[in-house]
């Protein structure tokens, strides 16, 4: 695939909604908005640096074509992903007296979408919102499947809800304003589906485009969360890298951004996938190359003891066990079942 033209993914869960993908679609933002919500009240939530990017240009957008439109904006970063943040969305809503016909738009990365997306499922039981990511992130992995969370002092996403939103619009122009760091930090989680989609690996390989490697990691996970909408099995399978992942996040108080820490995860797993025979060295050099070669920060910081001690309050532990997900081959990822104690034995 080499075509710049407007992608559509159906997701086909609950609540179906589309997921549109393309350079320069924002410019429509108005049209597609109007297609999914008949209110003509927006709240757009979005962070202080997308904001001073994007947030005028969107509002000028939607206000062509007849709506009324709030804005709240807050600290960017994982650290504004808190209880503080939340309540003071739903109280911004209260003020401004949204209803539950009104919509929140969430024009930002991850954390925007996570944030927005929570104060959607949960004010007055429930409003519409849309997703507008603009990092690769977001747009490749965060803003599509309906989970929507908030950290604690304890851990990350632990308080959050599956809530679908009416929308999701990924346009890659706004991907050229990202800081090389972060465009990179999005890069951990499309080598996570290079390693689960066969189709990302070898589109990895190449001179790719953009648009394409968002809609293969994007239909990689509508065909995990149509089968399985709420993780009681399938989708775990998207959590690849993560319980070593939200560990190394912890331990450096979310300085070390996701994607980063997502690659590092990787790199863990791949290691101990070889170490118990799941793969040969082959793919182990391979995977490993992919994953260097497109994320920037790989090397961690912290010791898998370390790594281990901070995973407990992961929210895929269960009980006494936690579920990693280990690599059998490109395209062939399976959970194994570990109690706590034996963990850091089964990763060193």
């Amino acid at each position: 695939m080499t075509s710049n033209a407007q992608k559509i993914i159906n997701v086909k869960v609950s609540k179906p909604y589309d997921v549109i993908i393309g350079s320069g679609i924002i410019e429509n933002v108005g049209k597609l908005v109007s297609q999914v919500v008949t209110t003509k009240k927006l709240a757009l939530v979005t962070d202080d640096t997308v904001d001073g990017l994007y947030s005028q240009k969107v509002i000028n957008l939607l206000k062509d074509s007849g709506f009324e439109v709030v804005k709240f904006a807050f600290l960017h970063g994982e650290c504004s992903k808190n209880i503080d943040t939340y309540s003071k969305i739903l109280q911004f809503l209260a003020e401004n007296q949204f209803t539950r016909t009104d919509a929140i738009i969430a024009l930002g990365g991850g954390v925007v979408g996570d944030m927005a997306g929570f104060a959607s499922a949960t004010y007055l039981r429930g409003i519409k919102y849309i997703q507008i990511p603009t990092t690769l992130l977001a747009q490749i992995d965060s803003s599509v499947g309906g989970k929507t969370a908030i950290d604690l002092p304890q851990g990350k996403n632990l308080v959050g809800a599956f809530y679908q939103p009416e929308l999701v619009i990924c346009d890659t122009d706004m991907l050229k304003t990202l800081p090389k760091s972060i465009f990179q930090d999005g890069m951990g989680e499309a080598v996570k589906y290079s390693l689960l989609d066969k189709r990302v690996f070898d589109l990895l390989l190449t001179d790719y485009d953009i648009v394409d490697l968002v809609y293969l990691c994007v239909d990689y996970k509508r065909m995990v969360v149509e089968k399985d909408e709420f993780e009681g099995g399938l989708r775990k399978l998207l959590n690849l890298g993560h319980t070593p992942a939200h560990g190394i996040e912890r331990l450096s108080n979310y300085t070390i951004p996701h994607g980063n820490a997502v690659a590092m995860g990787l790199k863990i797993i791949l290691k101990s996938s070889l170490n118990h025979g799941f793969i040969d060295s082959d793919l182990y050099q391979n995977a490993i190359k992919i994953v260097e070669d497109n994320v920037r920060q790989t090397a961690c910081p912290y010791t898998i003891e370390q790594i281990c001690n901070a995973s407990l309050t992961d929210k895929k532990r269960s009980g006494d066990y936690i579920t990693l997900i280990m690599v059998h081959g490109v395209g062939d990822c399976r959970p194994v079942k570990i109690e706590i104690s034996n963990l850091w034995g089964y990763l060193d």
